[in-house]
């Protein structure tokens, strides 16, 4: 079965979708997430879906629940990089995404995460000194 990758960076997990998502992929990753969410304690989910040309009204709503069910385990979501093409089609459909956090781009996405979350991105291998970098 085809699964979207979910990476930890620190207190956070980050999601690339670089594949079309069908109905049933966006199930499995609404499903994938919540369970790492909660067996990571993560504070923060980014779902990049600059690959994404075009969401429909199911992926929209997915994207919506996603986001829901993370602030249910304590995490915030953010979703960056949206296609232009994409934000007019959801705005088409009237779908307002209610509570989904949007970036420009994953950099940008991590910050506002950092800012709402008050989680970190070190490695979790990190021995937490002083001298740390932040990715």
């Amino acid at each position: 079965m085809e699964r979207i990758p979910i990476l930890r960076m620190g207190d956070f997990l980050l999601v690339t979708i670089q594949v079309d998502m069908h109905d049933r992929l966006a199930m499995t990753l609404q499903d994938d997430l919540t369970t790492r969410i909660s067996k990571t304690g993560a504070t923060g989910v980014l779902i990049d879906i600059s690959a994404l040309e075009i969401v429909d009204s199911f992926i929209g709503r997915m994207i919506s629940n996603i986001s829901a069910m993370s602030r249910v385990l304590d995490a915030q979501t953010v979703i960056v990089g949206m296609q232009p093409a994409v934000a007019i089609t959801l705005v088409e459909l009237g779908l307002t995404l209610p509570g989904v956090k949007t970036a420009l781009d994953v950099e940008k996405g991590m910050q506002m995460l950092r800012v709402i979350g008050g989680g970190s991105v070190v490695p979790p291998e990190s021995d937490g000194d002083d001298d740390r970098q932040e990715y």
